[in-house]
């Protein structure tokens, strides 16, 4: 199975913006794992602003451009060093992508782009991408890596992405806010009432929220892909996922057609 796995900042990083290091391990672990029984794996890997802003000694995820692009700068360098080393243990070869709207949206770039994927899953090398947010602006970014990792499913032709967050999955309210609130575990179309239960960003370091999933979601559904959002926290269940098991809230493809 191709797979693509997103991390967002609430799994990688503590409330602090500092890397979470026994979960990054552990995901780094099953991920080789998967990959080590035959699967080919694509990770699009949130954390880099969140982990600059930690390592700045920044009280808070920075709002103005500049700040937010040199903390990227700062924390990309720091996450892709920590995947390189850890991987490298499970003899694992990775490659770092940074991406922009330009890269899906130009057909040259988008073919190039694909090109290169192709290839280094040929290779074997497991491609970890990310927004360029040290050189993304309003009008060639994608936004968010929600959307990004979507991109990527439709892009590699992708059988699952799954997105890692600090939510288990969908629900039928706001879980932090209502307690009658209960999992969705399967969708089939995404219609006009589960667009509805999408929300605001939940964390303070990320740029994602429900809405964004289901946005990605749809991107995926509609190009054949199914999508599960599932809960972080224990990266080990994505061997849980990778044999059938209902886990998170899985969005069928083949109800919204292009």
């Amino acid at each position: 199975m191709r797979i693509v796995i997103k991390v967002g900042t609430s799994t990688l990083a503590h409330s602090t913006g500092r890397l979470n290091i026994r979960r990054v391990e552990e995901l780094v672990k099953v991920l080789s794992d998967l990959k080590n029984s035959g699967h080919e794996v694509i990770l699009v890997s949130s954390g880099a602003i969140g982990m600059g802003a930690g390592k700045l000694n920044l009280k808070q995820k920075p709002s103005d451009i500049p700040t937010k692009q040199a903390a990227a700068a700062v924390g990309q360098c720091e996450l892709m060093y920590t995947y390189d080393k850890l991987f490298s243990e499970y003899n694992h070869t990775v490659a770092q992508l940074l991406m922009t709207g330009e890269d899906f949206n130009v057909e040259e770039r988008h073919t190039n782009f694909s090109n290169t994927m192709n290839r280094l899953l040929e290779m074997d090398v497991l491609p970890i991408i990310n927004e360029n947010d040290t050189v993304a602006t309003a009008e060639i970014k994608v936004g968010d890596n929600d959307t990004l990792s979507a991109l990527v499913a439709v892009t590699v032709n992708a059988d699952l992405l799954v997105l890692l967050s600090d939510i288990d999955g969908l629900y039928t309210a706001d879980p932090h806010k209502d307690p009658t609130a209960t999992l969705i575990p399967e969708i089939r179309e995404i219609d006009d009432s589960v667009m509805a239960l999408g929300g605001d960003a939940g964390s303070s370091l990320g740029t994602g929220g429900m809405r964004t999933k289901l946005n990605a979601a749809l991107l995926c559904v509609s190009s054949g892909c199914d999508m599960i959002i599932a809960n972080g926290s224990v990266p080990t269940l994505l061997y849980n996922i990778c044999d059938g098991e209902a886990i998170g809230t899985r969005f069928i493809a083949g109800g919204n057609k292009k």
